[in-house]
């Protein structure tokens, strides 16, 4: 076959047929614009709701469970046998805190260790924040500061002040900016705290915090660890979690197994234990992307069969005339394939462009978040992989679409049709 020839007679019908050609290109670029347009804007919320959850996780978290012992004091001074039961109804625990053992020296230890790229100490406690007579319920996190800011980068979060406020005065503090809200307070202003023992302790705010979670925002405060374990009326080395960032997330799972052949007398949680309602959610909602993209791509292919079906339906006597002069079956499929893969190739490259522009015109359109997202336009994703997908799906769905119209059209008779 003289694929030279091949190429000049598919151009030529390209352009003597310039409608059906445009209405071709026009249905292959409308397909592709679509697909990218949705997969960019549907993966962008993805990976938006995944990174705002995962900005605050740490892939692991260490603490020490506070439990019921089930042991039962009536039955130290007196052994059971098979037949002997004691209940105790409405046991109590322990008066036991929750501070890990040495936990300065286990964080020391555990950021020695290849996998860990850093491990932030925590002080964490539940308190009442006071408003006039009205006591509403919070959490104060002592911090290392330097710490947190390295693995949570807690000053992108911040609204008004700086992190470093922390490190600048005594007895200060940061506020969630829904708490701030509900305290009617601002950077400057004093707060009155109270802890579950009963004690009373005032300070000044110095900065205001939004991680875009209404739950953490309207009840969570940052102090330095000094100025926690002050508060609770603890030593220095009172420490109650430990919050790891690892070097590879994947690896949570295998590294929490290593550290629990370690460590003793406290709980190893994952990010993906932690995390396992949002991983689901993040399951389903990648499924619907799928569904949604692939239904858009069949579509768009069956209306690309359509309409070069039609374009060779049109063209038969073009067919017939070539078959007349001499032209074998497998050259009229070279040639039609070519124009398939001019128009596939064409209208994807349009496709491409178009669905780039308007995703692109979504991703700094305003977006009404509210006052507690931190979102101020529409997330989308620009991945490279969505746009070569594009193109192939261009290619692919054009050469089918122009083969089998093709191959049936090669096997007519020329003479029925120049009767006909």
């Amino acid at each position: 076959m003289n694929w030279k020839l091949a190429f000049q007679i598919a151009l030529t019908h390209l352009v003597t047929k310039k409608k059906q050609s445009l209405i071709a290109m026009l249905g292959v670029m409308f397909g592709i614009s679509m697909f990218i347009i949705m997969i960019s804007f549907m993966t962008g919320v993805n990976q938006f709701l995944e990174d705002m959850a995962m900005d605050n996780t740490p892939h692991l978290h260490i603490y020490k469970p506070i439990e019921i012992d089930q042991k039962k004091i009536v039955s130290l001074n007196k052994p059971q046998s098979k037949n002997d039961w004691y209940i105790v109804q409405h046991q109590r625990p322990k008066n036991e805190l929750s501070k890990i053992k040495n936990g300065l020296t286990m964080a020391q230890q555990i950021e020695n260790m290849p996998e860990v790229y850093g491990v932030a100490p925590q002080v964490s406690s539940q308190v009442f924040y006071n408003n006039g007579p009205v006591q509403i319920p919070g959490n104060i996190l002592g911090i290392d500061v330097k710490k947190q800011e390295q693995l949570f980068s807690l000053e992108k979060k911040m609204d008004y002040g700086e992190v470093e406020g922390l490190l600048k005065g005594s007895d200060v503090v940061l506020m969630g900016k829904g708490l701030a809200e509900k305290m009617n307070v601002t950077v400057g202003d004093r707060v009155s705290v109270t802890t579950p023992q009963g004690g009373n302790f005032t300070l000044k705010v110095v900065g205001i915090f939004s991680f875009g979670i209404t739950a953490m925002d309207e009840s969570r405060c940052y102090a330095t660890l000094s100025t926690v374990q002050k508060i609770l009326g603890e030593d220095p080395s009172y420490i109650t979690d430990l919050n790891i960032k690892l070097k590879d997330i994947q690896g949570a799972h295998a590294f929490t197994e290593k550290l629990k052949n370690r460590l003793k007398d406290v709980y190893i949680e994952d990010w993906e234990t932690a995390n396992a309602s949002l991983l689901a959610g993040d399951k389903i909602r990648n499924i619907l992307t799928i569904v949604v993209c692939t239904t858009l791509l069949t579509v768009a292919g069956f209306g690309i069969y359509n309409i070069m079906n039609m374009n060779i339906i049109n063209k038969m006597k073009d067919i017939a005339i070539l078959k007349a002069t001499g032209f074998q079956g497998s050259d009229i499929v070279g040639i039609f394939l070519l124009q398939s893969i001019m128009i596939g190739l064409a209208g994807a490259i349009l496709g491409l462009s178009v669905g780039f522009f308007f995703s692109y015109l979504l991703s700094i359109t305003p977006f009404p978040a509210g006052q507690f997202l931190r979102l101020n336009t529409f997330p989308v994703n620009f991945n490279p992989l969505h746009y070569v997908e594009g193109v192939f799906f261009g290619f692919v769905t054009t050469l089918f679409a122009g083969y089998f119209p093709s191959k049936k059209a090669s096997k007519v008779d020329p003479v029925q049709i120049l009767r006909g």
